[in-house]
Formats: C-alpha cells, sequence, structure tokens
C-alpha cells in the first residue's frame, strides 16, 4: 500500500489521511451497513432461514460474534497500518484527481479479480485440509445460519490470511492508489456483509448484478454445501471453472420467507 495522500489541497492539517480512511473507513462501514439490516427487524418474508433457526441452530452466542469481529477488525488495522508506513509517501498528492475512469475501472476490476481468487483458493484450501478446518475455518461455520454482523467472524488467523493479505495483494496488484482503495475496500465490506445477511430483498442490486450473493453463499454455509460454492466476494468464476458450483432455487417457505435449495442432490459427496 503506498503513498499518503492527505485530503487537504492546503496541506495546512486538520484533515484525515487517505491512508487513515482507508484502514478505519471499512470498519465503520460493516457496522453501520450491518446495523441498518438491524433495524430492518426480523423480515421474517423475507429471510432465508426463520428466526428460531437463527436463535436454535448456530453454535455460537451474538456477543462472541462481535467479539470475534472486533478482534479481527483490530488485526485488520495494525496490519494495514504497519503496511501503509512501510510503504511510504510517493509524493504525488491528488495523484487521482488526473486518472481516468478507465484505468480507475481496470484498476477495480483487476482488485476484484485478485481479490477473489486469493480468497477461493484460500477458503477451498481451508476446507481440504482437516487441520486447517478443525482449528481455524471452523469458526466462521459455527454461523449455520448466517447474519450481518457475523459476516467477519473468523479466527483471527483465517482474517490475517484471506481478507488482509488478500486485501494487500489486490491493492497492490491493481496498482490502486489509497484514495481509491477507501472505495474498493469499502465496496467490498458492504458486499460481505450483504452475502451473510441471510435474507432475500426484492431489488437488491447485489442480487441483480452478482450470482455471488446471499443465497448462493448460504449454500455453503448448510452441511451439503461446504464442498462448493467457495468463491467470495464478488463472482462466482473459479466455483464454475473448477467444478465446485451449486446452482440453486429459490422456494417460499409457508410460514414465511424463502429457503436455497441445491438444483442437484451433493449430499453424498
Amino acid at each position: 500500500m503506498v503513498g499518503s495522500v492527505n485530503i487537504d489541497p492546503q496541506g495546512k492539517g486538520g484533515y484525515v489521511s487517505d491512508e487513515v480512511l482507508g484502514t478505519f473507513l471499512p470498519i465503520v462501514v460493516y457496522w453501520v451497513y450491518s446495523g441498518l439490516y438491524l433495524m430492518l427487524g426480523n423480515m421474517d418474508n423475507y429471510r432465508l432461514h426463520s428466526k428460531k433457526d437463527e436463535d436454535e441452530k448456530n453454535l455460537v452466542s451474538k456477543k462472541e460474534v462481535v467479539k470475534g469481529v472486533l478482534l479481527q477488525q483490530i488485526v485488520q488495522a495494525a496490519v494495514a497500518t504497519v503496511l501503509f508506513a512501510v510503504t511510504g509517501d510517493d509524493g504525488e498528492s491528488g495523484g487521482d484527481q488526473h486518472t481516468s475512469i478507465f484505468v480507475l475501472g481496470r484498476q477495480l476490476f483487476v482488485a476484484m479479480l485478485m481479490l477473489d481468487t486469493w480468497q477461493y483458493f484460500m477458503h477451498r484450501y481451508m476446507h481440504q485440509n482437516k487441520f486447517l478446518y478443525k482449528h481455524i475455518h471452523a469458526q466462521h461455520h459455527r454461523l449455520i445460519v448466517p447474519y450481518a454482523f457475523g459476516a467477519l467472524y473468523n479466527h483471527p488467523l483465517e482474517g490475517l490470511i484471506l481478507d488482509t493479505i488478500g486485501g494487500a495483494l489486490a491493492f497492490l496488484v491493481s496498482g490502486m492508489s489509497p484514495r481509491t482503495s477507501i472505495f474498493f475496500f469499502s465496496f467490498a465490506t458492504i458486499k460481505t456483509v450483504d452475502d451473510h445477511c441471510g435474507l432475500w430483498l426484492p431489488g437488491n442490486l447485489f442480487h441483480i448484478f452478482f450470482k455471488n450473493n446471499s443465497a448462493y453463499h448460504d449454500i455453503h454455509h448448510q452441511l451439503y454445501g461446504t464442498k462448493y460454492n467457495y468463491s467470495q466476494p464478488f463472482f462466482v468464476t473459479w466455483d464454475r471453472i473448477l467444478g465446485t458450483y451449486m446452482p440453486y432455487e429459490l422456494e417460499r417457505r409457508p410460514e414465511g420467507g424463502f429457503e436455497a435449495k441445491p438444483v442437484k442432490d451433493c449430499k453424498e459427496h
């Protein structure tokens, strides 16, 4: 992560640097966006699981989830701060002002592909390696019924490997500036929260533009789907290429809400 672009054009101080925003704004966005889902209430007609299932099937309390997420975010912020300090200031303040829309679009797309690629293979390996799954990744799967603020409930080592290192690689490979990274990582955070929200809301733009969405990821959190739908957070490309894509269909539950059901039966695998 390179450069330190101060938002204050006169350099007089009193403004927050892009590095600080890039480090802490995604954390604020995480709690604000997941908080919006809490404010919506139970939303029984749009849930992928009943509220009763959320309360009874999950293997960890919401208090422990909050503590786990905060721990991961502390590690994330610490690593980001060190990376910004090590890479230093390239002296090109305000460089984003002269970057074309085409270049910005290319950088964001490359960052998305890089993050997807890293997370797919590391995520899949954590499932295939029995030691890593038992001692690290299984913590995330204590949430059999995902909900918004549990999106980043991981073992701290998994958070470091999948999210923090993956984010750093996406940043470096794409060549984006710290200012662009503010928007990229804030968007990636919103997308991750939405994928774990446990709801299928009408008109949700993430469901319209991304095949990787709350229903797609919910399949992965079920026992029959743990060997499928590894892709996160944007596309389903690697799942399709490598045969780990599990198609699903949404069915209305008589008591309200939806159920994401696999099109093919993979339980025997």
